[in-house]
């Protein structure tokens, strides 16, 4: 276990030498985020009954925030590692595929939840969000930053330049993410566009993650959970044969 310990830990010191741009930043812009919905429309839409549309935001933006962050740390400590030419120290180390993989993945996993945490404690300063199901959080935080981070994987591993890992991010995440329920309920939405989003692997996570707020969902939890391990285990799956493989790793 030594060699993915000291992965994992220069995973983990790579992020958090930089954190104010790692941590403390992305904490910042999602409170951004927060403050302008809640001055437009915190009395003009409620989603759940008794429940404020800032406190029915709050778990959307906490779960984006974790997921963004989950796969950018995995996506460009990959992508800079290729780039600098030191991932070949990586693949000559006598640590399995799976070690290497796992590594990355805990290490974007903590990020996740260090941002997701600390966007937390600064909303829980100024609105009452209630814990309805603390396990259902933390197993939703920790099962969606690691399918994130998996995809980060992927997405660092395929891009050659990050313009390419940009576009990656600008046009399969962020997408993904913004249509995911994170500002609103899709039963808001036309049947069609509903049934889009049942398509949307980020909708179930953020219908989870809330769940284990509010106890309200639109979709039951137990069959979030299945929707995203199944997603996770098919994500690792290729993420680890790519990395069998050395697609664009080894020249």
């Amino acid at each position: 276990m030594t060699g993915f310990l000291t992965l994992l830990y220069k995973e983990l010191l790579r992020f958090w030498k930089v954190g104010f741009q790692t941590v403390l930043a992305p904490i910042v812009s999602t409170l951004l985020y927060l403050l302008i919905f809640f001055h437009v429309l915190e009395t003009r839409v409620e989603v759940y009954q008794g429940v404020s549309y800032t406190a029915f935001l709050i778990p959307g933006l906490v779960m984006m925030a974790v997921m963004q962050n989950a796969f950018a740390n995995a996506s460009s400590s990959m992508i800079q590692s290729k780039i600098s030419g030191n991932i070949i120290f990586v693949l000559l180390s006598p640590l399995t595929y799976r070690e290497i993989f796992f590594a990355y993945i805990l290490a974007s996993v903590v990020r996740g939840l260090l941002v997701g945490i600390g966007v937390y404690l600064v909303t829980w300063l100024f609105f009452d969000i209630p814990l309805f199901w603390p396990l259902w959080i933390f197993m939703y935080a920790v099962m969606g930053s690691a399918l994130l981070g998996a995809l980060g994987v992927i997405a660092g591993i395929w891009a050659d330049k990050f313009d390419q890992l940009a576009a990656f991010q600008n046009f399969l995440i962020m997408p993904l993410t913004f249509l995911s329920g994170v500002f609103y309920s899709i039963h808001s939405l036309p049947s069609a566009w509903q049934y889009l989003s049942h398509l949307n692997p980020f909708f179930y996570m953020i219908d989870g993650f809330r769940y284990g707020f509010f106890g309200v969902s639109d979709i039951p939890p137990y069959v979030s959970l299945l929707v995203v391990t199944v997603c996770f285990l098919a994500v690792s799956y290729l993420a680890i044969q790519i990395l069998r493989t050395g697609y664009k790793l080894r020249h």
